[in-house]
């Protein structure tokens, strides 16, 4: 795996000054559809302060369900959006800490907090900003298991030190927690000539991650199976860039992992999960990755890393998981969505 260095000041300013709206961006990378929201966040985000929205640059909407109650960390808030709607999803009893490197990003969501938290009717804030990097959470004091849901939207990417990002999300997630994220990743490595770029770095593309290096990343730090929400190929909008990284293509895709003890291989134990349909928003359905929609009162065959995303984590209640682990009945034909042939797949619910 190539090591990636980048000039986290380049950046700062890039991010801080370069780009005063999200108008500013030279391809779609670093740009969001917000097409198949929940109506809870398409709620939400109607809410959302105007200066908050026009200088967003996230690539996704890493915002899985069943937030309520919830402590949520946002890592590179940016000037809050993500934030705030996790904010509003997670109501007054939830907390939500929103982290950036930025100092001018983050006076943006300083300076709407109050009339956010008045907009969603909120006596006290339920969130709060705090700068730092995220490959070293501990400086900004957030706690071994402590987190139940990590989100981030189109920021993992610039880390020059990814491995350090994902051990520290890992240490901080409660058992049963989850990482929900969007950001940009390759269908091969990114050449090193492009790495000091502070463009290509600041559109999110010198920082993609190869996917199978993200898998083996993932492998190392003890996950071993991740899955694939859903997938768009990138357009480079740019001539200049086009001309540049053309060769390569990018995606952003949602990914999601849970902080469980799970299997390198999808295993058949011969079990069964049924979808109670009571979770908001998915009454009739939800799906739990590309290739797994499970509809509400439908029994569906299952792997045992399904079986325990769905019941060892905050969905537990909402299925019923028919069977244990005591006999098995060899692999079980069902590939995580990391396995895919393609990245370009696009979102979908498709059984197994």
């Amino acid at each position: 795996m190539t090591i990636q260095r980048f000039d986290q000041a380049a950046l700062r300013d890039y991010y801080g000054t370069v780009l005063q709206s999200s108008g500013d961006l030279e391809t779609s990378a670093c740009c969001c559809t917000d097409e198949d929201l929940s109506p809870s966040i398409k709620s939400a985000l109607a809410e959302i302060e105007d200066e908050v929205l026009s200088r967003f640059y996230g690539c996704g909407s890493p915002l899985p369900p069943l937030l309520e109650g919830c402590t949520v960390l946002d890592l590179g808030c940016g000037t809050g959006r993500d934030a705030f709607l996790a904010s509003r999803l997670v109501g007054p009893e939830g907390h939500v800490i929103g982290l950036d490197m930025t100092e001018e990003q983050l006076a943006v969501a300083q300076r709407n907090l109050d009339a956010q938290m008045q907009r969603f009717g909120y006596r006290e804030a339920n969130v709060e900003f705090r700068q730092g990097f995220i490959e070293d959470l501990r400086d900004v004091g957030i706690e071994d298991d402590s987190i139940d849901v990590v989100i981030s939207n189109c920021v993992l990417n610039l880390s020059p030190d990814k491995s350090a990002v994902f051990s520290e999300i890992f240490r901080v997630l409660k058992p049963g927690g989850e990482l929900y994220f969007s950001d940009v990743f390759s269908g091969r490595r990114v050449p090193e000539r492009f790495h000091d770029d502070p463009v290509l770095h600041g559109e999110c593309l010198a920082g993609a991650m190869y996917r199978e290096d993200f898998r083996r990343l993932l492998r190392e730090l003890g996950c071993l199976d991740y899955r694939t929400m859903c997938s768009r190929r990138i357009t480079l909008e740019s001539p200049e860039i086009e001309a540049k990284i053309g060769m390569i293509d990018f995606h952003s895709v949602t990914v999601r992992a849970f902080k469980l003890a799970l299997e390198d291989l999808c295993e058949d134990y011969g079990q069964v999960a049924v979808y109670r349909g009571t979770i908001p928003d998915w009454p009739h359905w939800l799906d739990l990755d590309d290739h797994h929609r499970l509809h509400t009162g439908k029994p569906m065959l299952v792997c045992g890393n399904t079986a325990a995303m769905l019941q060892d984590t905050r969905f537990g209640a909402h299925f019923e998981v028919r069977g244990d682990r005591s006999v098995h009945y060899g692999p079980f034909d069902c590939g995580p969505g990391a396995d895919k042939a393609s990245l370009d797949a696009g979102c979908g619910g498709a059984c197994c």
